[in-house]
């Protein structure tokens, strides 16, 4: 047996039926392993060490879904696994965390994802990685500069605050949008703060497919289908799943991202993909699991775990 540990949100507000983080500790409990919980607020580091004040969770899927056990001090070392699956915002108390789960002794414990990996992997900028497969994009402050991609790349771009999630605060902004200084006055800040913007793929109504990569390897995708009259895909907008396949392109995406998300240590990873284009790379909590499950009939959990005790058992080989 494992001891586990899983930074995430309140276990009170997760949704059961849709949460990723839920299915991966019901599987390591089936599974005889120990799981415990923590939030960000539970993270410290004292005598240069990291530690959390954890709580032992047991799981059901029913309406009163789990029950909490006792709570105890422990340094990190002491897990085989933590598991970061705190949802965004990414911000300075998030970005903190990870300098305080670098204090692992990895010889110990294996953090999945690598908090140096995740604090190099903006969901938006990280796309810039990968050229060859994003969109035209521009990231800048400066309003003229955006008008001036608006213009350059077919009169629509979608723009996006760098820091945002689930689809807050995106707009699609046209180049006979009687707003469209407001919109880009409103979004940088008058010039204050560096947004995304790239060209808008109009394949956006087809859906955004979110694609799972466990240790470099697609393992699954779902598509994320906009409500009517809405243009993003995320579910936190309305949006709903539907099955899907992975295309060849989908295909060279994936292999074209591989070699830097091993050397990155980011094991789990959910890339969302519009039109043939890599859009955005989801390192923080990865989602949608439960719904490739759901549509592909298979039980992705199975795989993510098995590859966290292949990690463990490789460790204890080599001590």
């Amino acid at each position: 047996m494992s001891k586990m540990l899983f930074v995430m949100d309140p276990i009170e507000s997760i949704n059961i039926n849709k949460d990723t983080t839920f299915v991966i500790m019901l599987e390591c409990q089936a599974r005889g392993h120990e799981i415990r919980y923590c939030e960000l607020k539970d993270l410290f580091v004292k005598d240069s060490r990291a530690w959390a004040d954890s709580t032992t969770l047991r799981l059901e899927r029913k309406s009163d879904y789990y029950s909490k056990g006792s709570t105890e001090s422990s340094p990190l070392d002491d897990f085989d696994v933590v598991w970061m699956r705190k949802d965004p915002p990414f911000n300075m108390d998030y970005i903190y965390s990870t300098y305080i789960l670098s204090r692992v002794d990895e010889s110990a414990t294996h953090v999945i994802n690598h908090p140096a990996g995740i604090r190099e992997s903006n969901e938006k900028m990280y796309s810039l990685n990968f050229a060859d497969y994003i969109p035209p994009t521009l990231v800048s402050k400066d309003i003229e500069k955006l008008k001036e991609f608006l213009y350059e790349t077919g009169n629509e771009i979608v723009v996006k605050p760098l820091d945002g999630y689930g689809g807050e605060g995106i707009f699609l902004v046209r180049a006979d949008d009687p707003n469209l200084n407001v919109i880009l006055e409103s979004i940088t800040d008058f010039g204050q703060t560096y947004v995304m913007a790239q060209k808008f793929i109009k394949e956006v109504s087809q859906g955004d497919k979110r694609v799972i990569l466990l240790n470099g390897q697609p393992i699954g995708a779902v598509m994320r289908v906009a409500a009517k009259g809405e243009f993003r895909s995320n579910f936190h907008s309305g949006g709903h799943p539907e099955k899907t396949t992975l295309t060849e392109r989908d295909l060279e995406i994936c292999a074209g991202l591989r070699q830097k998300l091993l050397e990155d240590r980011l094991y789990l990873v959910g890339i969302d993909i519009v039109g043939g284009y890599l859009t955005e790379v989801n390192t923080t909590s990865p989602t949608c699991v439960q719904e490739i499950n759901f549509f592909s009939g298979v039980k992705l959990e199975s795989q993510i775990v098995d590859f966290a005790e292949n990690i463990i058992r490789g460790a204890h080989e080599n001590r």
